[in-house]
């Protein structure tokens, strides 16, 4: 059955509506601050409105811990730099570990080799007091660096929270990543501490990390002071490189109470990195006030998980999905961790999981759901999944024909809610609402307390036409910094240099006159691989080495509507063939090196890189082309070194929009 955009799929009952956190936060808005709304979208006017009384009730609302109350809620409202709650301490890791719940279980975990295990509060609790406590003796204080070079285990989930409590600093890559990736991320922020795991499976293969652990400790070189090892894959890798290892056994060894370092609501939480079109990936620094907020709004109130809720969302601990997989332990929820391939031994492994941890919340990217309706998966005829009560789709566009496989294959009575937001603010801009209608196509509606618009080039806001994703007002999870980034000059470029005071995140929306959206990808050069975000400079790195290739230009047609391809054109040298031998060594390089998520799709070889006056290659002009705009609103021959250098790009770009009978970009 064809899929209509608009097209209702669910509409929440008014006994659903009624139990919502949401309804039960408006609520509570009207018997203490004396606020009544008649709906969301009133609601979201007044949280970016009234932006101070909105996060103060949201402080509020969900009883946020702390050592020292805030003086002032917003004491400076300029982009970038907005200062939030000064003057309140707190812990984000107390703010996750605190409620009791003794023997409820906290995490439930399963690999391609563990069926099952879990981890009761209790447990979870005693776990992290060990390991703070052995961080500490360790000489890690607050501010110190400790990475992460582990997959989504437990132990990660251990790690990160011994290390927030005791003010230390968090900063995660995922063991698929290619050693280079991990270095060029790690060795800016000059940890002391590395936890690493000895390997991992992944689509029923074993990958020894071993050597690439000693790699890193010598890459990492005298900064970093202690490596621990967790024996994942072998029990007798504990006994490598004892002499510069710490079997992670031996940090659980010392029971001791759990205790938390009060620190500043702006000290650093952790490391996030998201890859621009230059230079090195970008170490992006959130705090521990900011992220506990937004957490609160998000998990709580959006979202509306409970510590009856067991949620889980499929991610690696490289992608900032699994930060706000952590944070949904400030709802007392049951965390879902899995470690391994999403289509292995087939596409049906996950919703065999949820009906296994009877899972209420189940998180996934919109590829994962896109390929279970490509490869014909009908969950709902084998699996058990009545406790389900709401599917999160991220990390792309989820298309029309996607929602509708949802509700024809998965289940009928569910709230489908389809979100966008990024590692940069490590939370959605856009998502579900419980209490509206999910229609075809569209995201529901604008997160509380984000200002979100679509511009035009001249800073005008748009309603019903496509424009630049801008935040007009500041957010509390928004960066602190950019780690070593003198005078803020990289942070302001990346986000404030085109609309003044306000951040433009490079994504292409539609928002409709009742707040709905739609999200068409990126608008800028970022690759984006199923929410994994990569930097082109990253690609190019990479590439260039390859003996035969002199220069290279990578561009991502991720777009809604779209079929997604990754394209890489490079020019060879002298006497060099883009033969298959070729084009299968730049794919393994780019496997090996960065990860196999950023292998081009296609290789194109081509005389010339189309490059601007001044010598940048023009990225953002030739994704224009290659997506539909006409000539004349993507790129300018005359502000071109070499235009010459169209002609190819410019019949490539007719190849690919015969197959899109409807342009969004000509219009």
């Amino acid at each position: 059955m064809e899929a209509n955009l608009g097209e209702v799929m669910w509409e929440p009952s008014q006994e659903f509506i009624k139990n919502t956190t949401l309804t039960r936060y408006m609520n509570w808005l009207k018997e203490t601050k004396g606020l009544s709304f008649e709906g969301y979208q009133d609601l979201w006017k007044w949280s970016v409105e009234e932006l101070e009384d909105f996060w103060e009730s949201i402080w509020e609302f969900g009883g946020v811990k702390t050592t020292r109350n805030y003086d002032k809620v917003l004491a400076d409202s300029q982009m970038p730099g907005a200062k939030w709650f000064e003057g309140a301490r707190l812990n984000f890791a107390e703010n996750l570990l605190a409620k009791e719940q003794g023997d409820k279980i906290a995490l439930y975990f399963r690999s391609e080799k563990v069926r099952e295990r879990t981890l009761s509060w209790t447990e979870l609790r005693e776990s992290v007091a060990s390991v703070a406590h052995s961080l500490r003796k360790l000489g890690i204080k607050p501010g110190d660096r400790v990475a992460s070079f582990m997959p989504n285990i437990p132990e990660t989930m251990i790690a990160f929270l011994a290390t927030a409590s005791v003010g230390a600093i968090w900063s995660s890559c995922s063991p698929d990543f290619g050693t280079k990736s991990v270095v060029d991320r790690f060795k800016q922020i000059e940890p002391k501490v590395l936890f690493a795991v000895d390997g991992y499976h992944y689509n029923g293969k074993t990958y020894d990390k071993t050597s690439v652990v000693t790699e890193l400790q010598e890459e990492l070189g005298a900064s970093l002071e202690h490596t621990i090892l967790v024996p994942y894959v072998e029990e007798d890798h504990l006994d490598v490189k004892l002499d510069t290892c710490i079997p992670w056994p031996e940090l659980l060894k010392e029971k001791t109470e759990l205790s938390f370092e009060s620190v500043p609501f702006d000290h650093p939480l952790w490391i996030v990195y998201s890859s621009g079109t230059t230079g090195m990936p970008k170490p992006i620094v959130h705090g521990h006030g900011g992220i506990t907020v937004e957490y609160i709004k998000m998990m709580v109130v959006q979202k509306g998980l409970t510590p009856e809720s067991v949620t889980f969302q499929f991610t690696t601990t490289g992608w900032m999905m699994w930060n706000t997989l952590v944070g949904s332990l400030i709802t007392g929820a049951t965390v879902v961790l899995y470690d391994g391939s999403p289509a292995y031994p087939s596409m049906e492994v996950l919703w065999e999981l949820a009906e296994d941890a009877k899972i209420t919340d189940f998180g996934t990217s919109a590829p994962y759901l896109i390929n279970s309706m490509k490869q014909k998966v009908r969950p709902n005829e084998k699996y058990d999944l009545s406790t389900i009560g709401s599917i999160n789709s991220t990390g792309a566009p989820l298309t029309e024909d996607g929602f509708r496989w949802v509700y024809e294959n998965v289940k009928k009575d569910v709230w489908l809610g389809s979100s966008s937001g990024g590692t940069d603010v490590c939370t959605g801009f856009v998502g579900g609402v419980p209490t509206l209608p999910v229609r075809i196509g569209e995201i529901q509606g604008r997160w509380l307390g984000v200002d979100a618009q679509a511009f035009d080039e001249s800073g005008k806001s748009l309603t019903n036409e496509v424009g630049e994703l801008v935040i007009t007002k500041p957010m509390p999870s928004m960066p602190l910094y950019f780690w070593k980034d003198t005078d803020n000059k990289r942070y302001f470029n990346s986000y404030f240099d085109t609309y003044p005071g306000m951040w433009k995140h490079g994504d292409w929306i539609k928002i409709k006159e009742d707040g709905s959206s739609i999200i068409y990808g990126r608008s800028d050069s970022t690759i984006n691989r199923s929410g994994v975000r990569m930097g082109t400079s990253d690609i190019y790195r990479i590439v260039e080495k390859v003996d035969e290739v002199q220069e290279s230009l990578v561009i991502d047609l991720e777009v809604l509507g779209r079929h997604s391809t990754l394209l890489l054109f490079v020019v060879l040298k002298p006497e060099a063939q883009l033969d298959v031998q070729l084009k299968a060594e730049i794919r393994e390089q780019i496997r090996t090196t960065l990860s196999p998520r950023f292998m081009p799709d296609e290789i194109y070889e081509v005389e010339e890189i189309p490059k601007t006056l001044n010598g940048k290659k023009m990225e953002v002009p030739i994704r224009k082309l290659l997506l539909g705009f006409e000539i004349e609103k993507a790129i300018n021959p005359d502000s071109m070194s070499n235009p010459e250098s169209l002609a190819f790009f410019l019949s490539l770009a007719k190849q690919l929009n015969e197959r899109n009978e409807e342009n969004l970009f000509t219009k």
